[in-house]
């Protein structure tokens, strides 16, 4: 099987992109045959070259997956070349990656909660303002999209 390359993208790549990026992969190594190559980004430049947040850290290292060597990056033109799957956390993130992807871009740019007809699993809620409790939330609710996500994975590509 070919090596499948997804990028997971929020705003500032800090929460919900970072954690995505770390619960995709922990799940995909659990499917034997899946090769997934997984990285993340921002649509703004808000954090660029910062860790992931402290509270995402915390709540994925509860699950055993370590996201703390992450640096926060600006999604660029040639991701939408590199990339099999550009995956939004939410719509208006999805909206800002539909106004910069170039015409001949090869990347299949959905929503992570609705990346197949018939299944909407809805917006990654962004927990950046809120208490630790809106990042277990996120990481529970990133764990059930990944999880069909690579089912989607694995019955079609």
């Amino acid at each position: 099987m070919k090596t499948i390359k997804v990028l997971t993208v929020c705003l500032g790549n800090i929460c919900r992109s970072p954690a995505a990026q770390g619960i995709l992969a922990f799940t995909a190594s659990q499917y034997k045959g899946l090769k997934l190559e997984v990285d993340s980004a921002g649509t703004a430049v808000f954090h660029v070259g910062n860790s992931p947040d402290p509270r995402s850290i915390r709540a994925l290292a509860e699950q055993g997956i370590d996201i703390s060597m992450q640096q926060a990056r600006q999604v660029k033109e040639e991701d939408f070349q590199q990339f099999d799957w550009i995956v939004a956390m939410d719509a208006a993130n999805l909206a800002n990656l539909k106004a910069i992807q170039p015409a001949q871009s090869q990347a299949k740019l959905v929503m992570f909660g609705a990346y197949q007809t018939g299944v909407s699993l809805g917006e990654v809620a962004d927990p950046y303002y809120g208490q630790e409790d809106g990042f277990i939330r996120m990481r529970e609710h990133l764990t059930v999209i990944s999880e069909h996500f690579i089912d989607h994975l694995m019955s079609h590509d």
